[in-house]
């Protein structure tokens, strides 16, 4: 029998609640950073992103953000097209004079910087005024190319509506000035799963400019874009509104 003074064994029920308690500790504390780096990222976008093209201001150029065209099963990507639709609609009462398609052509077959130019010239944007950024495969490597490779300074960012703000900071982060407009938002009912992805990416965002100094995975020499060109071709002596 033991001395009635020896350590006693830890029960294991006070054990289970320790590990419970620093579970919730835990979880806490991970859903204030998933907040406040959602913050951050969110706030980036107040005030610079419009939905409305009397509302945008004009600029020089337009970077459309890539995504695929059609879904599993060879549906319509609404992402897509609402993407397309905004950019042709941005061209059509001149607010931009120049795209740069940004996307991700990894393989032969799945390149989606042609497949917006294609879509976009059946919107009536000639081919003169369309640059592709291959090596946009994450928003991160778009904003920085703009910047580093196609010499972009202030530019209109066309994606989603959710989209927006975490592009805008990436832009902050990677040296462009920018503005952001976004197509028509997709019901809830499409789009419910890709705007929870949205939440988690915002925090890789904010990882990859605060603590990974993340680069993109290509930059190559610089790239011309052809906007004092493509105005003169396009206007063919009509006047355009020059950007703001």
């Amino acid at each position: 029998m033991a001395p009635a003074d020896s350590p006693q064994p830890a029960q294991p029920r006070n054990r289970w609640r320790s590990w419970l308690r620093g579970l919730l500790w835990l979880t806490l504390a991970l859903f204030l950073f998933v907040a406040a780096t959602n913050y951050v990222v969110l706030r980036a976008g107040r005030g610079r992103t419009f939905f409305q093209t009397d509302e945008v201001p004009a600029r020089d150029v337009a970077i459309v953000l890539g995504t695929s065209a059609k879904l599993r099963g060879g549906w319509r990507n609404p992402f897509f097209e609402s993407r397309i639709d905004a950019a042709a609609e941005l061209w059509r009462v001149h607010k931009v004079r120049h795209f740069i398609l940004s996307g991700d052509n990894r393989h032969r077959d799945y390149d989606e910087p042609t497949t917006m130019r294609r879509a976009l010239a059946s919107r009536g944007v000639p081919a003169s005024a369309m640059t592709l950024d291959y090596a946009g495969f994450r928003t991160l490597d778009t904003m920085a190319r703009a910047h580093q490779v196609f010499g972009q300074r202030s530019v209109i960012l066309v994606t989603d509506d959710f989209h927006l703000p975490r592009s805008l900071f990436l832009a902050d982060a990677y040296g462009l000035e920018a503005v952001g407009f976004g197509g028509r938002p997709v019901p809830l009912r499409w789009s419910a799963k890709t705007r929870v992805r949205e939440i988690v990416s915002r925090v890789k965002a904010w990882l990859d400019v605060y603590i990974l100094h993340t680069q993109p995975k290509f930059f190559g020499p610089p790239v011309p874009v052809p906007i004092a060109s493509t105005f003169d071709r396009v206007t063919a002596g009509k006047k355009r509104p020059c950007a703001a």
